[in-house]
């Protein structure tokens, strides 16, 4: 799995005009799958993601968890992590894992976050997602496993 962090200040996903999920603040969690991963990964990245410390403290270092400042985390499915540019004009997404793989995956790991004691919003599986987030300073981060 491969994820791509970005702290938030706000975010927010729709489909087709529709409200799929919002946060105030935290992560967005941009969440590829490829063909090898497994529950034990998904696990894995659950429990970084929670325990990784990438919000400021008092004296203003990177020492405070997302439970530690009481954030949300808003995850969206993107395959096109696993694309493959290094040919021609167009990209490969062969790495990425079939949808009926995927898809269960993703939502495996999205249960071990609210297991962790997280509030997590989602987009849609497969569909064609509208992502908007403010972010909360420069902190983008890529985490895989």
């Amino acid at each position: 799995m491969r994820i791509v962090l970005q702290r938030a200040k706000a975010a927010q996903v729709t489909v087709s005009g529709e409200l799929t999920g919002a946060i105030s603040h935290g992560y967005v969690l941009l969440v590829g799958v490829t063909h090898e991963d497994t529950t034990a990964q998904a696990d894995w990245l659950a429990e970084k993601v929670a325990g990784i410390r990438l919000f400021e403290d008092d004296e203003g270092k990177m020492n405070r968890s997302i439970a530690d400042v009481s954030g949300q985390i808003l995850s969206v499915s993107q395959f096109t992590l696993y694309a493959d540019s290094r040919k021609g004009r167009r990209p490969s997404f062969i790495e990425a894992a079939r949808p009926e793989m995927a898809e269960p995956l993703w939502l495996y790991f999205n249960d071990r976050l609210r297991a962790l004691g997280l509030t997590v919003e989602t987009g849609i599986f497969g569909a064609m997602m509208d992502v908007q987030f403010t972010n909360d300073g420069p902190v983008t981060i890529m985490l895989e496993k």
